[in-house]
């Protein structure tokens, strides 16, 4: 890949990581206190999000309430400065809030730095914090870096600070991306994590501890909590600063392999009669409050699906395979309109893949299309995600793919690469109509990585419904295996701007290239 400013956040790494590791509060399950003394203080450090050419989003947590004030510069030393006036935070907001940066330069490295203005004093600033991020060209020449994963802290793994806390966001940082992909599970709001874990060579696994990870997450307060443990690590805080993020959500912000109309309670942690669909209101609201997102800040039904337009090379369809799918059944329907997606997320994704003029168009799914993801309840063999083994014709959720897919086909949309993670190991499959028992579809790539750092899993079985080939996996023999001893993974997509080649490489947590495969622009399929 081509690119005008070769290393260009090393230079700031040092400085970054002074605001990134700031002092956390030692109470992190507590909110801030009106009575603190001094100035306002963003612990949490800062983010950007949904960049595109010539805007983006900047987050930013108080630790009491505040009016929020961006500078951007084109520089480092903050010479010439433009200054936007941001939201006031206060505790209806768990003290976090989001500025929208507009009529920014494309293609230039922004420098900003969030301060903390007493509401009552403006004069009064806290410390300033400081990130950076590129905007996108809209000169294809340029290219496109970016890396994805997901599932964070999941099983009782979190912060372990002995082997470098959420040590992949340092190899991920070392890759230099124009943004991150997050592909869902950001939170285990359904699990706790303990002090201690024991690992197979009878050593203990010590994590980084907090009240808001002592229980599963039922309120409001207890979601928040789970986001802002994430914010403990230094790594994370730094890789933040460094780069901008395109988030999505999946299962785990709620409660594992949860969908809308389930009820919960007996057996379990949770109330009886726990309705998930009050949980995910109350997860929504705070994954809104933790995330700068473009759709959710902008719009009133904080709808997550939406198009990242990246320059004349890349367009990322960020999907919600959750919000809107049916119930976890055997999934062997004969018809399925709502399917995994919902017929109006569908029609959208058909709509906006027609109009784009994007060489790649990246599917970012939060969950596989061939890989079979049990969901067992009380017996009944229920499936989780989009396949349920019959290597048949379509059933159950695989017919809404199989309409998407037909669709990409007649209307000759080229350059579609479908990215995933949730499985918990790392692939690399190749769909094909030859070997697939419904043939009306163009070959393409789905790639899976992660997790990030959670329990690495044994490799899923695949449905022969679309004609998968395993090209590459990378997967434990054991389950639940400790990010302590490796499997933790993340993907990496660079597209050269000369040459409009996009190249994937499936990398380990320590930033070793596993598998690479470039992919050739302006086909139907690869």
């Amino acid at each position: 890949m081509s690119l005008s400013l070769p290393g260009r956040r090393s230079v700031l790494r040092g400085s970054l990581a002074a605001s990134a590791a700031l002092a956390l509060p030692t109470a992190l399950g507590s909110a801030p206190a009106f009575a603190l003394s001094g100035r306002p203080r963003a612990h949490w450090g800062v983010q950007a999000g949904d960049v595109t050419a010539d805007s983006g989003l900047v987050w930013v947590r108080s630790d009491r309430p505040a009016r929020m004030i961006v500078e951007t510069s084109a520089t480092e030393s903050f010479r010439d400065a433009r200054r936007w006036r941001g939201p006031l935070l206060g505790a209806g907001s768990d003290f976090t809030g989001t500025t929208r940066l507009h009529g920014l330069p494309s293609g230039e490295q922004i420098h900003y730095r969030v301060l903390l203005a007493d509401p009552d004093d403006p004069r009064r600033t806290g410390e300033p914090v400081t990130g950076t991020f590129r905007t996108a060209s809209t000169r294809r020449r340029q290219g496109v870096r970016f890396v994805w994963s997901g599932d964070l802290a999941g099983q009782g793994w979190g912060i372990n600070e002995s082997i470098g806390g959420y040590r992949i966001f340092e190899a991920m940082a070392k890759v230099d991306p124009d943004f991150f992909l997050c592909s869902g599970d950001n939170i285990y709001a359904d699990g706790v994590i303990p002090a201690t874990q024991a690992l197979p060579d009878g050593s203990l696994y010590r994590n980084v501890t907090a009240e808001a990870k002592s229980h599963v997450a039922v309120t409001l307060d207890d979601f928040r909590g789970n986001f802002r443990y994430n914010l403990l690590d230094q790594a994370l805080r730094r890789f933040n600063a460094q780069v901008p993020n395109v988030i999505q959500w999946d299962d785990h912000e709620v409660r594992n392999n949860w969908y809308p109309g389930e009820v919960i309670g007996t057996g379990t942690p949770y109330p009886a009669g726990t309705r998930l669909d009050d949980m995910a209101v109350r997860s929504r609201q705070a994954f809104s409050e933790y995330f700068p997102i473009s759709t959710i800040s902008g719009r009133p039904d904080g709808r997550i699906y939406r198009v990242h337009h990246h320059g004349p090379l890349l367009d990322v369809f960020v999907l919600d395979m959750r919000t809107y799918r049916n119930a976890n059944s055997p999934d062997d329907q004969t018809t399925d309109p709502q399917g995994i997606l919902g017929a109006e997320q569908l029609e959208w994704l058909k709509r906006e893949l027609s109009r784009s003029r994007a060489v790649w168009k990246v599917i970012a799914a939060d969950m596989p299309l061939g890989l079979v993801v049990p969901d067992p309840v009380e017996g009944k063999a229920n499936f989780e995600a989009v396949a349920q083994g019959d290597p048949g014709a379509p059933l159950g959720r695989e017919l809404q793919i199989a309409e998407l897919l037909r669709h990409i086909k007649h209307q000759k949309i080229t350059g579609t690469v479908w990215l995933t993670a949730d499985v918990h190991h790392t692939s690399a499959q190749h769909y094909d109509p030859s070997r697939a028992a419904f043939k009306d579809f163009a070959p393409f790539w789905e790639f899976v990585s992660g997790p990030l750092n959670a329990g690495a899993f044994p490799a899923s079985a695949l449905d022969g419904t679309f004609g998968p080939d395993r090209v590459f996996v990378k997967a434990p023999t054991a389950s639940n295996v400790s990010p302590a001893e490796g499997y933790q993974f993340f993907g990496e997509v660079d597209i050269d701007g000369d040459s409009g080649e996009l190249t994937v490489r499936l990398r380990e947590y320590d930033g070793t290239v596993l598998f690479t495969r470039t992919l050739q622009p302006g086909r139907v399929g690869q």
